[in-house]
Order: C-alpha cells, then structure tokens, then sequence
C-alpha cells in the first residue's frame, strides 16, 4: 500500500460525536511519551500529520485522519501518566473505553509499547482488556533503534514471558522505528489485508 493521501479530519470529545462513516478505522494507542505520534507520521510518511512532544499527555481527543479516502487513522490519547488532574484522566479513559467499545467501524487497535523498557503493568492490563472484551488488536513495539540486537531481543523476550502469564497464545506483533523507518511497509500491508476485508 502506498499513502498518496493523508487529511485531518477532526478532532472528538466521545465516540457518539465522531464521524458517522462506514469506511474502516484503525486505532492507535499506548502509554504517553511511548512514541505513538511518530509512528503514525513514519505511517503516514507525513512529517507533522501527527504533532510530536516530549511532553506526556498531547493527545487528549480522538483524532480522525482519513488516508487514500478509504480508511480512518484514528489518534487516541495515551493511557498513563500525563500532567493533568485525576478528573482529566478519567475523562480520558471514559472516552477512549466508550470509542473502542461502542465504535462498529473500528478493524482493529494498535497497542503501541517501548521496547526499551522492562515489561509495564499498565500495558499489560490494557491489552488483558482489551482480550477479556474480545476487541482486535496487535501489538506494535516502538523505539526499538535505541538498543543493542541482544538487549532488545532480551527486552521483547520479558515482555512477551509477561503477557504470557495471562494469554494461551501472543497477540500478532509488529516491530518498528520510526528513526531507521523500519515496520511502515509490514503495518501498512497488514492494515490492506484488513481493510479489504472490511469494506461494506
């Protein structure tokens, strides 16, 4: 697949104010600061379709990009730590549950993790939620440039042990930097053979 074209469409307070549209949407998400702007700009092959921060909490709406006509790329805000209030964060996990939730168009959620960094809880409970509701996802390890072959491998080893510890089976899993552009052709690939699946 190639991206000849990439609009925002809009940025939503809850999944009932989001476009009502029938083409497919693919989700994107992971802890704050996990390098999911990036990824989609690396996607996209748009160098700012999606802003980049080193602050965590940027994204804090579900945001709608329309590729090629034919798909939704849709940004949702990070789970975890964000310098706002508990009452802001709440918010946030109500409006990106009800979206996963309650959204038919939705083909599948990209659970974003750093590969850099030992298993974490809250991605592991997140992605145990996502199963125990039975909503598609695959699992895409971010930053993995920042490491040594043998550190990384050992890394993805611990987190894949830990996730084992609840699932029979790994979720589908895609490796990418967006610093060595590695993963782009392999997601993109993956997000055709869904998307043609999914067409009304």
């Amino acid at each position: 697949m190639e991206i000849y074209q990439a609009e925002y469409k809009g940025s939503f307070p809850s999944e009932s104010s989001c476009p009502k549209d029938t083409r497919c949407e693919f989700a994107f998400i992971g802890r704050s600061n996990v390098g999911k702007s990036s990824l989609i700009n690396l996607i996209t092959g748009r160098k700012e379709l999606a802003l980049t921060s080193g602050k965590p909490g940027k994204t804090q709406t579900i945001n709608f990009f329309l590729i090629n006509n034919d798909w939704y790329l849709v940004d949702l805000p990070g789970y975890g730590y964000a310098r706002t209030s508990k009452t802001n964060r709440r918010k946030w996990e109500i409006m990106i549950q009800g979206y996963l939730m309650r959204r038919q168009q939705l083909a599948c959620t990209f659970v974003l993790i750093d590969a850099n960094i030992p298993p974490q809880t809250l991605d592991i409970e997140f992605i145990n939620w996502l199963g125990e509701r039975q909503l598609p996802f695959v699992i895409v390890y971010t930053k993995t440039d920042r490491l040594s072959a043998p550190r990384l491998e050992a890394n993805l080893a611990a987190i894949r042990a830990a996730l084992l510890e609840h699932w029979n089976q790994l979720p589908q899993e895609f490796v990418s930097s967006a610093i060595k552009r590695t993963g782009r052709q392999e997601l993109l690939a993956f997000i055709a053979q869904v998307s043609a699946q999914c067409q009304p």
